[in-house]
């Protein structure tokens, strides 16, 4: 049980066109996350909010650091995260959960500061992944500010400026594989250097790449929108960039939903993160976009139902085709499902 699940039971709402095939291109799994508000998160917990009312019919796992093997070489450990949302994703195919064919894709975390040496670990990856591995995420989200917690091990800035971390990036670019990036909007300008220096990379940027709005970036909201608007349309600009469109829910937005007394309803997240969402799809257009939700990290903020509503009427006046790429087809083309 989530720990804030009386809470999110305050809101409820009708599900919008319940028929409109999605693919979740990013959620997690994990267990024994105290901190969370999901402190575990397996098929169990994930099967109930993916079929709270949405026709979810695949989903992408993204890692999270979970079950990374105990023992082994440092670079080989996060195989063991694969090899446990393999098992996950198998459980899915039996059919006997239902429909959702759940980590029919699975992005997993290789250190790309290994260099030319993170090759064996993505090859043994893809052992894992038995069909269903498409790529890693090696973050570098960090910022100078105490009150912006940086990104798992991550205690310097201009990580992906480093000669190692893109020679590792060039050992997935031979084997085709995706990467996930994941960075604070002051740094979007380094990614779009990576971008342009590895254009036959297909790099799907998280998240928005996080408008800030904790500590100095508090107060700030227009401010931080124009500088975001024009980093990002910057990244826009390659080619190689695909955009994932959620995330909102979490703190590092600074909308502190978390805090009131009911969650948001679906129009009140569409009033504020609409202006964001419509930007990126006119930047990136639908053939390189996706509807993520971030699960179970955005359940911060508000239930599954209320945020894929939330997307559903951001999207209410696109046509057919362009709702199938941003709910369903660029996902299931950028990550081979």
């Amino acid at each position: 049980m989530g720990t804030n699940d009386d809470w999110l039971a305050l809101v409820t709402e009708e599900t919008l066109e319940p028929d409109l095939p999605i693919c979740d291109p990013h959620h997690h799994l994990w267990d024994f996350q105290l901190e969370r508000v999901e402190p575990r998160y397996l098929i169990d917990e994930l099967l109930n909010d993916t079929q709270s009312g949405h026709n979810i019919v695949s989903t992408v796992f993204i890692e999270c650091g979970t079950m990374f093997r105990e023992d082994g070489p440092e670079g080989m450990k996060p195989v063991g995260e694969v090899e446990f949302a393999n098992g996950i994703a198998a459980m899915g195919a039996s059919g006997l959960y239902g429909k959702t064919r759940v980590a029919a894709g699975i992005v997993g975390h290789a250190d790309l500061m290994l260099g030319q040496a993170v090759g064996d670990v993505l090859d043994a990856q893809v052992a894992a992944g038995n069909g269903r591995f498409k790529g890693i995420r090696h973050m570098v989200t960090y910022d100078a500010d105490p009150a912006v917690p940086n990104g798992r091990n991550i205690n310097r800035p201009g990580l992906c400026m480093e000669p190692a971390y893109r020679e590792g990036l060039k050992e997935l670019t031979r084997r085709g594989l995706t990467f996930e990036g994941w960075c604070y909007h002051p740094q979007l300008p380094e990614m779009v250097d990576l971008a342009r220096a590895n254009p036959d990379q297909v790099i799907i940027m998280n998240h928005l790449a996080a408008p800030l709005g904790l500590g100095e970036f508090a107060g700030r909201r227009d401010e931080i929108f124009e500088t975001w608007k024009k980093d990002y349309a910057d990244l826009a600009a390659c080619p190689n960039v695909i955009a994932k469109l959620g995330g909102m829910g979490m703190h590092y937005f600074g909308f502190g939903w978390q805090d009131r007394p009911k969650p948001p309803t679906s129009d009140e997240l569409v009033t504020v993160t609409k202006p964001y969402f419509d930007f990126a799809i006119e930047a990136f257009g639908p053939d390189r976009c996706m509807w993520e939700s971030n699960f179970p990290v955005d359940k911060l903020s508000c239930s599954y139902n209320i945020v894929w509503n939330s997307f559903k009427k951001i999207s209410k006046d696109f046509s057919a085709d362009e709702k199938a790429k941003l709910f369903h087809d660029t996902a299931t083309r950028i990550y081979s499902l």
